[in-house]
């Protein structure tokens, strides 16, 4: 019933997407009906690094990547990834994407009017491919040209993750400009949410299981069919805090439509319980299934970024939850909070296995890291193989040594 409520008002408006701003047919469609523009407000710092250079020739190897070598960014994921109502306050801004100022892809302006791992990126190759130019309006028909190369889309489950990939890799073979046997890309996804959303729906489709297999089946598709390719697989959030997202506003009863298994339980309960316990299966199960050699060959890792794992939602002086940091339905982040996850992501990817920051809470702003000069490369290489530069091969040269000394010695005996 709100979707065509919601639907109603943009026919009656006459509404259409044009860029980061809507217009009627006749004169313009104010920001100030979707609530703040996050965008109108002050620069943020130049930010620099003592080396943004690219390497002297292209790598040939996933280990040696500078982010200046990186031609190309993607996204994969659910409405985390569009940033629906990102640049709005009110109810009228949630049927939008706003992929333009999406954490992981968005492509609006420069790194001073939206931190974007994307705007971050084209500090060091301002030809980056093809961060997301615009908004796009949920449920409408789009094309590359408005998306940019932001695959998610609003809804999705990770059962659904191969189409998007599938998606992808079509658009890269066939991108003008792209090389797609030479050219470095970057990938995110996020994806998993929804099904905890959705979860107390249909236990086996949306359990630890299912959610493993999908994404197995997804990585192993990006490994077997993208060259050149490094893969953030950020680790999901911890969902029950959300439930503490409260505003005065009608906006907030749309949390228990789309996610009703979260939000409905009573405090305490059995079945809220239950999905508690899920949601760190998921985390621990996808944690489980990186932190191992299993999708890392020579052009190609799929890399586990933890920073969200713990992490819980910002707050005010007084305890209570900094609602500016979410959208008009208490769920979704704003612009402030996708700059957050954007700066935590960016730099996870400069920080060794181990090593890696776990955001504790979004009150405190995260502070951008450089690659070091020691390692001025997109950490890449899984636990497994720490502490040796090439275990698998120093192994096997010393083994075949030996057994060719046995061999051949014995001919002379």
């Amino acid at each position: 019933m709100l979707s065509c409520v919601l639907f109603a008002v943009c026919l009656f408006a006459a509404c259409h997407v044009d860029g980061h701003i809507l217009k009627l047919e006749e004169g313009d469609f104010s920001q100030d009906l979707l609530g703040a523009d996050f965008l109108q407000r002050r620069l943020h710092p130049p930010f620099s690094c003592p080396d943004m250079s690219p390497s002297p020739t292209v790598p040939t190897s996933v280990e040696f990547v500078k982010a200046a070598d990186v031609k190309v960014i993607a996204a994969l994921g659910d409405s985390l990834t569009t940033a629906i109502g990102a640049n709005g306050s009110t109810i009228l801004a949630m049927p939008f994407e706003f992929r333009q100022v999406s954490w992981s892809i968005g492509g609006y302006g420069t790194f001073q009017n939206v931190i974007t791992l994307a705007n971050i990126f084209k500090l060091f190759n301002p030809k980056l491919m093809f961060p997301s130019p615009v908004m796009t309006l949920h449920g409408t028909a789009t094309t590359v040209n408005k998306t940019g190369f932001n695959f998610a889309i609003t809804g999705h489950n990770t059962l659904n993750i191969s189409d998007q990939i599938r998606t992808m890799i079509d658009t890269f073979k066939s991108y003008p400009g792209l090389n797609f046997q030479e050219d470095w890309k970057v990938v995110t996804m996020l994806i998993g949410m929804n099904d905890i959303c959705d979860y107390c729906k249909n236990k086996e489709l949306f359990s630890p299981d299912s959610f493993i297999h999908y994404m197995t089946a997804a990585l192993d598709m990006m490994m077997n069919e993208i060259p050149r390719t490094i893969v953030n697989v950020v680790q999901i959030l911890p969902m029950k805090p959300l439930r503490e997202v409260q505003s005065p506003v009608l906006g907030c009863d749309l949390q228990r439509s789309f996610c009703s298994c979260l939000v409905q339980p009573e405090e305490g309960s059995p079945e809220l319980e239950e999905l508690v316990e899920i949601n760190y299966e998921f985390q621990r199960r996808l944690k489980k299934l990186l932190d191992s050699d299993r999708f890392f060959k020579k052009d190609f890792a799929a890399v586990l970024q933890p920073y969200l794992e713990v992490a819980q939602p910002p707050r005010l002086p007084d305890g209570k939850i900094d609602v500016s940091f979410f959208t008009a339905d208490c769920f979704h982040f704003t612009v402030k909070g996708h700059e957050e996850l954007a700066k935590g992501l960016w730099n996870n990817m400069f920080q060794p296995e181990g090593g890696k920051e776990m955001i504790k809470t979004f009150s405190e702003p995260i502070s951008l890291i450089c690659p070091t000069q020691e390692h001025p490369y997109i950490y890449t290489r899984p636990r497994v193989f720490n502490g040796s530069s090439a275990p698998l091969m120093k192994d096997f040269s010393i083994n075949m040594l030996m057994l060719m000394f046995l061999f051949f010695g014995f001919d002379y005996l």
